[in-house]
């Protein structure tokens, strides 16, 4: 289960973040008309309706942001920021065996999900770190536990660098730290120039981007999950829930610099993970975990780019010991 709980960004963009585990239970020690931080109050909750849009889509109740939603039984907070063109239900599995014992929430960052993506919007990299600053601080949440993947372990680990308060320990997931240049960026256009949309079917949807996407070098089922989760039914077929030309925005902000700087500033414990056949390659990962003031490494066997998504059991067994030393301190 996951509850959604708006909190706004930066510019006053309007996020969805989502809680995953049992909701809340008020005290029953409480007068019933106190307003206690943990109460559950029927008033506070409007259903979500289901769109259809997305096979994993986290959705019951959403709540306020002034309403904070901290159980007593849960006092670490873990928070999961999915990478470029993903949602925060990417993150489901990983959250809800977090959830057993921490409060774990996860955002649709701007432009992405359920989350707002107004056309005048900044897709900065600091538009992106204020509002994951913003969404803990409304939370109520840090200091937590930051889980990024992609472009959002660089939205985690550049708020770790600004915001130490709020960041007790920091999981990196298949991001590289090096500058990617202009020949990248010009690649990803033409890439999304190249998808077959309005695609008729979503399986249609999982057999291109899981087996004729010419990015890929051999069948890959779950990917084609991956972006089958990102699309919505629109009327002459399914499309993507997010628009390309605020993705090519929100990339071109960090492919042309390096990030080496902001890594030396992380103070808190920090793990690098990279999939075996991922993006992020073993030499540029131990030199990341080298300029970090407390850095740990970690390789998944059998994974690409999507860890966490493809290979959900070596990714626990990766960060699981990492966690525990961290909640431990």
């Amino acid at each position: 289960m996951a509850r959604r709980i708006d909190v706004i960004g930066a510019g006053g963009v309007r996020l969805a973040a989502w809680e995953f585990g049992d909701p809340p239970k008020k005290d029953p020690t409480d007068r019933k008309d106190a307003r206690h931080p943990t109460d559950n109050r029927p008033e506070a909750l409007i259903p979500v309706q289901s769109t259809g849009e997305s096979t994993g889509e986290p959705s019951a109740e959403t709540r306020a942001p002034s309403e904070p939603t901290a159980s007593p039984e849960r006092t670490t907070g873990v928070f999961l920021l999915h990478g470029l063109m993903g949602r925060a239900s990417h993150w489901a599995s990983t959250a809800r065996w977090l959830s057993e014992r921490h409060r774990a929430v996860a955002l649709d960052q701007r432009g992405h999900g359920r989350s707002e993506k107004p056309p005048k919007a900044a897709f900065t990299r600091e538009a992106y770190v204020e509002d994951a600053e913003a969404a803990l601080e409304q939370l109520g949440l840090g200091p937590a536990v930051l889980i990024g993947h992609a472009m959002g372990a660089l939205t985690a680990w550049q708020l770790a660098a600004k915001r130490p308060d709020l960041v007790s320990g920091l999981i990196i997931c298949d991001m590289r730290a090096s500058a990617l240049g202009a020949a990248s960026q010009r690649e990803w256009a033409d890439w999304f120039e190249s998808w077959p949309v309005p695609f008729a079917t979503l399986a249609d949807v999982r057999k291109w981007f899981g087996e004729d996407d010419p990015w890929v070098e051999r069948p890959n089922p779950a990917r084609g999950e991956f972006y089958a989760e990102v699309m919505q039914e629109s009327p002459d077929g399914w499309r993507p829930v997010f628009e390309p030309e605020q993705m090519l925005k929100s990339r071109e902000t960090w492919v042309y610099d390096a990030h080496w700087e902001e890594l030396t500033q992380v103070r808190c414990p920090t793990l690098v993970v990279r999939g075996l056949d991922g993006e992020l390659g073993r030499a540029e990962a131990q030199e990341m975990v080298r300029v970090l003031p407390l850095g740990e490494y970690a390789e998944v066997t059998h994974a690409g780019h999507l860890v966490h998504y493809d290979q959900p059991e070596g990714w626990r067994a990766a960060i699981e010991p990492f966690l525990d030393g961290v909640l431990a301190r």
